[in-house]
């Protein structure tokens, strides 16, 4: 004697759980949802983190804390060069950056971006992420994107297309083949933040 009874078979009562007719076509179509949205051209995830293993997007490679007793303000970023030299917009005392750039390069070496908040009268959260930095000779402008694909290069500078060549920005995506995008944004001088992306 069973000591239980299916009012169905069990694969009929699996496609309709699943939203199955038995043919194995779908009931209804469904809007797919956030979750489903499949990744961007940048690679980033779309979707909700923590739904159907979406991951959370990382935004810092290293997160400290420090005392930074001359430091102003509730918030501020900066930028560290590769030789170690400090970029910030804000005025700031002279050294004032120091702990909190000594407490990111305890386990991030320069070049990186790193944005700071203030916990407590002396007290600062830092995040901070590594960033490439590439020389390219002048080129005039703030932003920059330089799009190679088939051989045939675009370069455009503050919205405007250019005919130039950018070495510094074609090194930093020859990289990674033949077909990427390099944005750039100036750091300092002929210096630039770059971010290579293949196609």
């Amino acid at each position: 004697m069973p000591l239980f009874r299916r009012s169905r078979p069990l694969h009929e009562q699996l496609a309709a759980d699943a939203g199955l007719s038995l043919t194995g076509e779908p009931k209804a179509a469904q809007p797919a949802g956030p979750a489903a949205a499949p990744p961007g051209w940048d690679g980033e995830q779309r979707g909700e983190p923590g739904i159907h293993g979406v991951p959370r997007t990382r935004r810092w490679d290293v997160v400290a804390t420090a005392t930074a007793p001359e430091a102003l303000g509730d918030e501020l970023s900066f930028v560290v060069l590769p030789d170690g030299t400090v970029l910030i917009d804000d005025d700031q005392p002279d050294g004032a950056l120091v702990p909190l750039a000594d407490a990111v390069e305890a386990s991030l070496a320069p070049p990186y971006r790193a944005e700071a908040v203030r916990r407590g009268p002396e007290a600062w959260a830092i995040g901070a992420r590594r960033i490439a930095v590439a020389e390219e000779r002048g080129l005039r402008g703030d932003e920059a994107e330089l799009v190679s694909r088939s051989g045939e290069r675009t370069l455009t500078v503050d919205g405007i297309g250019r005919i130039a060549r950018a070495q510094g920005l074609e090194s930093a995506g020859e990289r990674l083949g033949g077909d990427y995008v390099v944005r750039a944004t100036r750091l300092e001088g002929d210096l630039w933040e770059v971010e290579a992306t293949a196609l």
